[in-house]
């Protein structure tokens, strides 16, 4: 069996982490999140996420350093559940995440010219997995220079939010006080939680790579964590920004709050460099994406569970060249006729049921009495979180999430 070489370090790592992560949650998922909890709710909901999402991280990485191979919850599903478990895995990723692809694509067509944002996202596409198909070395170097920009664009507009004289403590509980969610009810909290979890999924990055790191018993237990504990601080500081400056309404009907807030600040000259920060974050989130599919569908492939020619190796730059190919030609396809907040929703749904795998892969792992942490409680905090999430979310992203996995679960039933 062809293998992938091993050229990341710890540093490019978090860097691919960073670069999975940030731009989903920042430019994208804070506003149907605070409509559906409302200000304090969001804040809560975001708390509430990270933790999900650090309980996944601690047993993603305890996996990958075990199991150092492309596929993630893939792979640690069939080896500590079964082969039913990794295959349901595998299929909820790359459905799911085919869906934020085509999320992410649109987003990017719809910044830089929303009236072709179709044909701009399908260009995005090609371009992205052009730079894939070079290299996962190029994938790493071209991520590095994306984080960069949008880290100093986020700390443009966080310091213009703070000192540009619009924020207002009192807007970021909003009506009702933090004590009752502005009338949102916990179940909105969960709900809202559930979407702000779409925008910390991108750690995972790490572990479906762990075929491509140097010494991954080292590398990926301290890179999860050091990219999730970065961005969830991130994400904190926008959150409260973008609260105190807008409030929680008119940040629930906002389509660019970032935007938003540099305008409140009565600095709309920044607005475009705002648009631009967006439009190469957005970007380096569809790089990592497409890399991270196109891996764990070479690890389905490498085991029949999708056409076995999709694990195909290039024999010079040493990625599943075909694989990534067939990734970009079904995200065309699904921009041509998808809708950016409904992908948002149905991808939540499939990646949580992946991550509740992960957890219960690791409960099987035992106590590990090396680290400090309780890794087996986080295990189990992190499968029930995933599962609560998952069904509190809009009813319709439910019924299609679960409705796919369903399908899925025939084609393994009638194949085997």
């Amino acid at each position: 069996m062809e293998r992938l070489a091993r050229r990341l370090g710890v540093r490019d790592a978090v860097v691919i982490g960073l670069g999975s992560m940030l731009g989903a949650g920042v430019f994208v998922v804070f506003a149907p999140a605070a409509a559906t909890a409302g200000g304090a709710g969001l804040l809560v909901a975001l708390a509430i996420a990270g933790f999900v999402a650090f309980c996944n991280a601690t047993s993603s990485a305890r996996l990958a350093a075990r199991y150092p191979e492309s596929g993630g919850t893939y792979v640690y599903g069939r080896e500590r559940l079964g082969a039913f478990a990794g295959f349901l895995a595998g299929w909820g990723f790359v459905v799911g995440k085919t869906a934020s692809c085509a999320a992410m694509a649109l987003t990017i067509g719809a910044y830089l010219w929303p009236g072709q944002a179709r044909l701009v996202a399908a260009v995005a596409v090609v371009a992205v997995t052009a730079v894939n198909l070079r290299g996962i070395g190029k994938t790493a170097t071209a991520t590095k220079i994306l984080v960069g920009v949008v880290l100093a664009v986020l700390a443009l507009v966080a310091a213009t939010g703070l000192l540009g004289g619009g924020f207002v403590p009192d807007r970021i509980s909003g009506p009702g006080g933090p004590g009752g969610f502005g009338g949102f009810g916990v179940h909105g909290v969960l709900a809202a939680a559930g979407l702000l979890f779409f925008a910390f999924a991108g750690y995972a990055r790490i572990a479906t790579l762990g075929e491509e790191v140097r010494d991954p018993g080292r590398t990926i237990p301290r890179a999860v964590p050091l990219a999730l504990g970065v961005v969830l601080a991130i994400y904190l500081v926008l959150a409260v920004v973008a609260l105190g400056v807008l409030g929680p309404d008119r940040l629930a009907a906002s389509v660019a709050p970032l935007v938003d807030v540099v305008t409140a600040a009565e600095l709309p000259g920044l607005a475009w460099v705002v648009r631009a920060g967006a439009t190469i974050a957005v970007t380096g989130v569809l790089l990592s994406l497409l890399a991270g599919v196109g891996r764990t569908l070479l690890a389905m492939a490498r085991r029949r569970d999708v056409p076995p020619g999709l694990a195909a190796v290039h024999p010079v730059h040493r990625v599943p060249h075909r694989a990534e190919l067939a990734v970009a030609a079904v995200v065309i396809l699904v921009v041509s006729v998808g809708d950016v907040r409904g992908a948002i929703g149905f991808s939540s749904v499939t990646v949580l049921v992946y991550y509740a795998i992960a957890n219960a892969s690791a409960l099987t792992l035992g106590r590990d009495r090396a680290r400090r942490l309780p890794v087996q409680l986080l295990a189990a905090l992190g499968l029930v979180g995933c599962v609560v999430l998952a069904v509190s979310l809009p009813l319709t992203s439910v019924l299609a999430g679960f409705g796919v996995l369903a399908l899925g679960a025939a084609w393994y039933a009638l194949r085997h």
